[in-house]
């Protein structure tokens, strides 16, 4: 699987530390971080614009960004952006490069189609979703920006296991020792009373 690379301007930043990081942000910039390859790390900046246009688009956490720093150019993913408690804005983010080897860890969100063909919702059931997003590890270029649930025909009381998710070749969860629940369709209130009441009936019979 190809995947797009998406630009973002950057500039270097030449000091180091909280100081540093807060004289940035004074200037109107978000201070942040390009490390790993085997690379020493690279101060960088940002205008906040940019990043949180980019935050806002699908796919954030799986894109493969190009950053131009001085005529070189860098390939790299977001790992971390920390946000203002208050304010909820950018405030620093953290970058990792990418090399040709370079595996990834990644929080992919759960996305569920067709939930109008699924009998058990259309009989009042409830999605009752256990994983909005799942730890996928694989390189940069095979991620899938959304892992799709497929609803088509599935009843009350039933239940969604990852293994019904299709993944690209080359992607794995973090977690392989068991097929973990992505969601159930619980039963309507109303249908549990009824069975509850032909429970009793059978009782009393």
């Amino acid at each position: 699987m190809s995947k797009d690379v998406s630009k973002l301007p950057v500039q270097e930043r030449d000091r180091a530390g909280k100081g540093a990081a807060r004289a940035t942000r004074r200037e109107g910039l978000v201070p942040g971080v390009i490390y790993g390859d085997k690379k020493p790390p690279q101060l960088i900046s940002m205008e906040p614009k940019y990043l949180i246009a980019a935050m806002h688009r699908p796919g954030f956490n799986t894109q493969v960004f190009e950053l131009d720093l001085a005529g070189k150019k860098h390939r790299v993913m977001a790992q971390d952006v920390q946000m203002h408690p208050v304010t909820d804005q950018p405030i620093h983010i953290d970058f990792l490069r990418i090399g040709a080897d370079t595996e990834v860890t990644v929080h992919v969100p759960v996305h569920f189609l067709n939930e109008d063909q699924s009998p058990g919702i259309k009989r009042g059931g409830v999605l009752n979703v256990v994983r909005h997003e799942v730890v996928m590890i694989g390189k940069p270029a095979n991620l899938p920006e959304q892992l799709e649930v497929d609803l088509t025909g599935l009843d009350v009381n039933e239940t969604i296991h990852f293994s019904a998710i299709t993944v690209p070749d080359g992607v794995r969860p973090e977690i392989t020792d068991r097929d973990f629940t992505i969601a159930t369709i619980a039963a309507p209130s109303g249908m549990k009373s009824e069975a509850a009441d032909d429970v009793e009936a059978e009782d009393e019979e």
